[in-house]
């Protein structure tokens, strides 16, 4: 489905990360506990770009924000601005489908105590690089908060000074690429309003409108 050179299953470049997933696998020995792979269309113009799997959720089911407090609010906007045909993500087999919108992750392996470090995201970087390359000219990024912010700034080489994170802030990049910030949809986020429904229906109404003048 994807190349390698976008996302490797078998990757073990990470050793905390390696550890870690081993540790989990044999503790919850259903859970995929692997890297997570991209999910959603192919040929997506909306690209969503959100932190690292979460221990109960893509790192339980395989897929992005499934099974996950932080997919609540994403996969209701997906669905309400037609990204979707379910307004939520329960497993693999659910039947889910994504239109013109793929999700991906910054760091693919789930870190401990949900945080990355450094040399993690960095290494990790390659491969978000290679699927920003793929998408097409005039498709719309979506990071959900700031280190997806700065890996997206990162893996398309663009100084961080040049596009400052804020949430609902619109920032033009390489190749007609536009970059939409939004803070995370965690559990915290939400449920300390920090982002709320409304909040995170006004970021899809500026990618709906940057994806509409770029088909005119």
């Amino acid at each position: 489905m994807f190349s390698k050179e976008i996302f490797d299953i078998d990757c073990h470049q990470c050793p905390r990360l390696d550890d870690f997933l081993c540790a989990v696998k044999q503790k919850y020995p259903m859970y995929h506990a692997r890297p997570v792979a991209p999910f959603g269309d192919l040929d997506a113009h909306l690209l969503v770009v959100g932190l690292a799997p979460g221990m109960h959720g893509a790192n339980a089911t395989g897929r992005p924000f499934t099974q996950d407090y932080a997919g609540i609010l994403l996969y209701e906007a997906l669905y309400e601005f037609g990204f979707s045909n379910k307004m939520t993500s329960e497993s693999l087999n659910d039947g889910l489908v994504l239109s013109n919108c793929r999700i991906t992750n910054a760091v693919k392996c789930l870190p401990p105590q949900n945080k990355p470090n450094s040399d993690e995201i960095k290494q990790c970087n390659h491969y978000l690089t290679a699927e920003l390359n793929s998408l097409t000219e005039n498709s719309v990024i979506l990071a959900l908060g700031s280190i997806a912010h700065l890996s997206v700034l990162k893996a398309l080489n663009v100084k961080q000074s040049a596009a400052t994170f804020s949430h609902n802030a619109v920032h033009a990049l390489p190749r007609n690429l536009t970059l939409i910030d939004s803070y995370h949809t965690s559990r915290y986020n939400v449920q300390t309003k920090r982002l709320t429904k409304e909040m995170f229906t006004e970021v899809f109404i500026n990618i709906q409108e940057c994806l509409t003048q770029s088909s005119d």
